[in-house]
């Protein structure tokens, strides 16, 4: 793997541009709690609310993340007790929108592996960046390159909301459109008409268990912003927008061997995956133990998932130091968290097949889409295994 190399003419970055920062989140922070607020976040919850929960999400995430890559020049603490609460905060407003997302994805999976007609038009999702597939080596038109050197369409851009269907076909989509809300551009299929008996009541059973688990999630959404440790956390984010507790080390300090460290760490991780297996298509790496009765999730994600994080942490260490972010290293991040996705969406279908006294047809179509997921898991680390390379090789 190639070295970074640290830019000799780059000059030292001091502890105030991390302050600045760190309001900067605070008051995003803020603004998405009295937008959420304002909105309300009731049974049926609006476009608006939810989106402030995701914004209340993003900037939780990246006030944690100053708090632990540049914990030497922050109140020691100060930092371990707030950087916790705000992991707290994310994850759980997180459940909801993971378990609506998980049952999306494998309702658009079993159309597409019954052959039926793509989803309805009205599918949309938000895209959390965007990042330049062609600066990476990559097709710029959405789509990726197979293994023959041909193109292909992405199997799966954004999130769809639908329901299954087994009286009618589905219409054919709207036309994707041009911005951050990406519109899925469903590939065409030979229109059979109805899903397969199995892949119907899969997918009805699917819709209960994660529909179920969405709703509980909602409900503890809504009771952790009610709480009393919730408003704690609000009230130390609203004194961090006016001043950022440093320590006395953060005189003169250097913000930049702080975040080379974080890089060096995102590199041990990724070395230790095994990149060689990855960078073979079709290798059916991630299908090993897929008949496991163990319910606990797949051995061999949580290193990918490890490095997921790290990733996280060395781009949001890159905004502190306002430096653009390589992109291919945008799209490595892209790859893991479908790799994420498909995980967990693998890991759902399994457990819908777990359900005692199913009909065979409807165990066998949550199979077929289990090893559906996990093929998708190998595609995903095929493409960061690509990805990471080039990377490489542009900041060497």
């Amino acid at each position: 793997m190639a070295q970074r190399h640290p830019d000799p003419t780059a000059g030292p970055v001091p502890a105030d541009a991390l302050a600045g920062y760190l309001r900067d989140r605070a008051t995003e922070f803020l603004r998405a709690l009295r937008l959420h607020r304002e909105t309300g976040a009731g049974a049926a919850a609006s476009e608006d609310s939810v989106e402030a929960a995701r914004a209340l999400r993003r900037a939780a995430r990246r006030i944690s993340a100053g708090l632990h890559t540049f914990q030497p020049v922050l109140d020691p603490g100060w930092a371990e007790a707030l950087r916790p609460e705000l992991a707290w905060v994310s994850g759980t407003l997180a459940q909801e929108h993971a378990q609506t997302a998980r049952l999306n994805q494998l309702l658009l999976a079993l159309h597409r592996l019954s052959g039926a007609a793509p989803f309805p038009a009205p599918a949309r999702a938000t895209a959390t960046r965007s990042p330049a597939p062609a600066a990476c080596g990559l097709p710029s038109d959405g789509t990726h390159r197979a293994v023959d050197g041909t193109t292909a369409p992405a199997r799966r851009t954004a999130t769809v909301t639908a329901t299954v269907t087994t009286t009618a076909p589905d219409p054919a989509p709207a036309p994707a459109a041009a911005s951050d809300r990406a519109v899925v551009r469903a590939v065409p299929a030979p229109d059979r008409g109805n899903l397969t008996v199995g892949a119907a009541k899969a997918g009805a059973l699917l819709d209960r268990q994660l529909t179920l688990a969405r709703t509980r999630a909602h409900s503890t959404a809504l009771q952790a912003l009610g709480s009393s440790r919730f408003h704690a956390i609000a009230d130390k984010v609203a004194l961090l927008a006016s001043e950022v507790p440093l320590s006395p080390a953060a005189d003169g300090a250097d913000l930049r061997p702080m975040a080379d460290a974080a890089r060096e760490r995102l590199t041990d991780a990724v070395t230790a995956l095994p990149l060689l297996t990855a960078g073979s298509p079709y290798n059916a790496e991630a299908l090993i133990h897929g008949l496991s009765p163990d319910p606990s999730p797949h051995p061999q994600d949580a290193a990918w998932h490890q490095v997921r994080l790290l990733l996280r942490l060395h781009r949001y260490a890159r905004e502190v130091l306002r430096t653009a972010a390589h992109p291919c290293l945008l799209t490595a991040g892209e790859a893991l968290d479908r790799h994420r996705d498909a995980s967990e969406a693998a890991a759902a279908a399994a457990q819908a097949a777990r359900t005692p006294r199913i009909a065979p047809a409807t165990a066998y179509a949550l199979g077929v889409l289990h090893a559906d997921q996990r093929h998708e898991v190998e595609a995903a680390r095929y493409a960061f295994q690509r990805a990471w390379q080039k990377e490489a090789l542009g900041t060497s």
